[in-house]
């Protein structure tokens, strides 16, 4: 299989960072947006060179939401920043309402999603912010795996007309897909060409998808490895060429399997071609509190999950 190298352990959020100051150099119509964590967001060095286009709404984001839907009417390509949790669950009735209802082209930018925003626990972590924006009809729903990709979507959305959900986390995890790379919304990765089983990845176990695909190779296992960075629109072409192949497919993710990736995939499947599906993703429940690899290993987030669920899906060809 093809090796992928960690070109050095960077947290997704930093790669918004990067692509924020990239933009704010770029696109005269990025604007910014935060609720008092800036931070967290990494978008000082876009503030400081841009600091006519930042606007500090304090912890108010639901206030935060309709300043960005207005800005759009004035042309404004608004870029809204805080936790995934308050980015949705808070703030879901002004999001549907006043910008994905009129179809406004305002950017959700999520920071520290799932399990791995880590000690802070359950209240602050989010498991279910997937589902939550994907059933918003227009809403495009981005989640990608390292800090290069990260970037390289967050100047790809300012392009795209339209609401747009992008998820980004806070631990640093490898960072292994190409600096130059184009980020096109709507189409999946190939990561790995293999024969017997396809993983389908997002976020943070993209990687944790390869490593388990390594390991399965030494017991004679072929996978394929798709990242699948944007969940709506789904890659669905992607998708189903892949199992026609393989005859049975793993997803995972750090989100609940009710609402997530898998849950769109297994819809995919059963209308168009039933598959053996196995899901590596919470299992109904809240976090807790504790350091990301902790959470990681006792929510069954893992390579070692991943390794797990492809040999009982392998049964079931």
């Amino acid at each position: 299989m093809k090796k992928y190298v960690d070109q050095g352990k960077n947290d997704t959020r930093s790669g918004f960072g990067a692509g924020m100051t990239e933009l704010g150099r770029t696109n005269p119509k990025v604007v910014a947006l935060c609720a008092d964590l800036i931070g967290s967001l990494k978008i000082q060095q876009f503030i400081d060179e841009n600091p006519d286009r930042f606007f500090q709404i304090g912890i108010a984001e639901a206030n935060m939401m309709g300043i960005a839907a207005g800005l759009t009417i004035g042309g404004k390509i608004p870029f809204t920043g805080t936790f995934a949790n308050f980015s949705t669950g808070r703030v879901y009735d002004q999001i549907r309402q006043s910008i994905a209802y009129s179809g406004k082209n305002v950017k959700i930018c999520a920071s520290h999603a799932g399990i791995t925003l880590g000690e802070d626990g359950a209240t602050h972590q989010i498991l279910e912010d997937i589902g939550l924006m994907k059933m918003l009809p227009g809403m495009v729903v981005i989640n990608p795996c390292d800090y290069n990709q990260t970037k390289a979507a967050t100047i790809a959305i300012a392009d795209y007309e339209g609401p747009v959900y992008l998820r980004f986390g806070r631990p640093k995890v490898a960072n292994f897909t190409p600096v130059d790379q184009k980020f096109e919304i709507g189409k999946a990765v190939m990561l790995n060409e293999g024969t017997d089983v396809t993983i389908v990845a997002t976020g943070h176990l993209v990687w944790e998808a390869l490593q388990a695909a390594e390991a399965l190779e030494t017991q004679g296992v072929s996978a394929e490895v798709i990242n699948i960075h944007t969940i709506k629109p789904l890659d669905d072409e992607a998708i189903l060429k892949s199992v026609k192949k393989t005859g049975c497919i793993v997803t995972t993710e750090e989100h609940n399997y009710l609402g997530g990736l898998g849950e769109s995939i297994s819809g995919l499947l059963a209308t168009q071609h039933p598959t053996p599906q196995e899901f590596v993703a919470t299992q109904d429940t809240f976090g807790e509190s504790g350091t990301p690899a902790q959470l990681m290993e006792k929510y069954g987030l893992n390579n070692k999950a991943i390794e797990k669920a492809v040999l009982k899906v392998l049964k079931r060809k």
